[in-house]
């Protein structure tokens, strides 16, 4: 069965929907910087998913550990709630800065991997406008990335506007 994308008003840190289990999918960057954009709302719900990811920062390079473009760490934060840490971005935004660190082809391998990760847990994906903020994405790339890699293997995928 071939589902869409569904849009949402609201928080993506407190996914609307069906009861079953839940996976918020967000971008972050490959510099180890947490503090601006949609991470800021995570860390105000939950401290694991930015102690997660420094711990994956910091430990970059070690065997076993796969920080890198591309990759998703996936973090439990409640009962049936797992928040994922996708590395799509390369660097942040900073001014004067001439390129966009989104990295679409990061975000194609992090979706496939997401996709994995909600077809094990049988979980549904809630995500902000992923790669659209401080990463320089547009949504005319991203939406057909959802589209592809989670809603035609039928993750029921909502993507969520702040009021």
């Amino acid at each position: 069965m071939i589902s869409m994308v569904q849009y949402a008003v609201g928080d993506a840190t407190a996914p609307a929907g069906s009861s079953g289990p839940k996976v918020i999918a967000h971008v972050c960057n490959d510099s180890g910087g947490w503090g601006r954009g949609f991470v800021t709302a995570v860390s105000r719900r939950w401290q694991a998913p930015e102690a997660a990811y420094r711990a994956w920062y910091r430990e970059r390079g070690r065997p076993g550990n796969d920080f890198a473009l591309g990759a998703v760490q996936l973090v439990p934060v409640e009962d049936g709630i797992w928040v994922a840490n996708m590395i799509g971005q390369h660097g942040i935004a900073r001014r004067g800065r001439t390129d966009a660190p989104i990295r679409y082809e990061a975000i194609t391998a992090a979706l496939t991997t997401l996709v994995t990760h909600c077809t094990r847990l049988g979980a549904s994906a809630h995500l902000p406008r992923i790669g659209c903020g401080l990463a320089g994405g547009t949504w005319d790339r991203i939406e057909p990335l959802l589209i592809t890699h989670l809603a035609t293997r039928g993750i029921a995928t909502t993507v969520y506007d702040i009021p």
